[in-house]
């Protein structure tokens, strides 16, 4: 059987009512615009996070202020631009980056599978930032808040910077799900999001699984990401009933000259092109909703490689805001609260 999410366990009051508790789904950020000025601002935010860069800081900040930023800024920015969702056009809902209007449309949809907690979606970088999401429910009245980072797969890279926020909030008794790589809901409802989405576009010859990317010294150091990873992989693929050979891991978003877990997504695309496979089904189960990592490197940029390598990559969108997995989110709260409450 699938392990049950993994929960950090700080002290707690077992007599907090529910009506006092909130459920804040946490993701990792985004700008607030595509533009130069906005990107700059939310990768300072996010790269001056020790836990992402583990740089001294006398070295990383001139390395940051007057090098990343100013070359990378105006350049992240237009690839934020060729996935920015407009404003409906009746003026039903307002667009944005696709990873804050999918994670807000997600807490809703979580929201209705618990109608008896508040729920609210923060941001770990950019806005709504976790800490004062924490304030605002605080002075609100919340007594208990549990946090469930949008992270199927724990690294001390981005669950742990989670646990970080938290561990700073006063006022409030907290408690974290670390993890939930391998809880059955989830497990399922990425699988039926790709049998969906096969039996609409037709099954391409092979499957492939992409994970975001981690420098290698992380799981050196003990992280458990890579294994979490692989973990996902084989049960959706044993949920899926695939055999081995059907199937591949990779990891993609590199960035900067150290080594980062192999096999990287661009490498492996461009060995089964080799191998003669001209249809690849690619799925990101490491990421909760559709970002920039998913429809501009994966939906775009990789498959016009491998467009031009002879092949057709067809990317089996996240699971955003379905049922299935606000049910499974809401599953996985649900279980912490009632230890938590217990």
């Amino acid at each position: 059987m699938p392990a049950a999410a993994r929960i950090a366990s700080p002290a707690h009051d077992s007599t907090a009512a529910p009506r006092d508790t909130a459920l804040v789904l946490v993701n990792l950020g985004t700008p607030d615009a595509p533009t130069a000025p906005a990107v700059r601002r939310y990768l300072s935010e996010f790269l001056h996070d020790r836990r992402v860069v583990t740089l001294t800081r006398w070295l990383w900040w001139p390395l940051l202020h007057l090098v990343i930023l100013p070359l990378r800024a105006a350049k992240v920015a237009r690839k934020y631009a060729s996935i920015w969702l407009p404003d409906a056009a009746d003026g039903a809902h307002d667009g944005g980056s696709p990873l804050a209007v999918h994670t807000q449309r997600l807490a809703q949809a979580v929201q209705r599978e618990l109608p008896q907690l508040r729920v609210v979606a923060a941001m770990r970088y950019g806005q709504p930032a976790l800490a004062q999401t924490l304030q605002v429910l605080r002075a609100q009245g919340v007594a208990r808040v549990l946090a469930l980072p949008l992270y199927p797969q724990y690294s001390t890279s981005t669950t742990a910077s989670v646990g970080d926020v938290l561990a700073g909030a006063t006022g409030l008794q907290t408690r974290m799900v670390e993890d939930y790589h391998a809880q059955a809901d989830w497990i399922e409802a990425v699988a039926a999001s790709i049998r969906s989405h096969r039996a609409e576009h037709g099954a391409g010859a092979h499957l492939l699984f992409s994970f975001h990317g981690l420098p290698q010294r992380f799981v050196d150091a003990g992280d458990p990401y890579a294994r979490q990873c692989e973990a996902s992989a084989r049960a959706i693929a044993q949920r899926l009933g695939l055999a081995d050979d059907a199937w591949t891991l990779s990891y993609q978003s590199r960035f900067g000259r150290e080594r980062w877990l192999e096999p990287a997504t661009r490498d492996t695309l461009a060995a089964l092109a080799q191998r003669g496979v001209r249809e690849v089904d690619v799925v990101a189960p490491g990421f909760a909703v559709d970002c920039l990592e998913t429809l501009e490197e994966v939906a775009m940029m990789l498959a016009e490689d491998f467009a031009a390598r002879g092949g057709r990559l067809r990317y089996i969108p996240c699971l955003n805001d379905r049922p299935a997995h606000a049910h499974a989110l809401a599953a996985i709260a649900q279980r912490a609260l009632d230890e938590w409450q217990g």
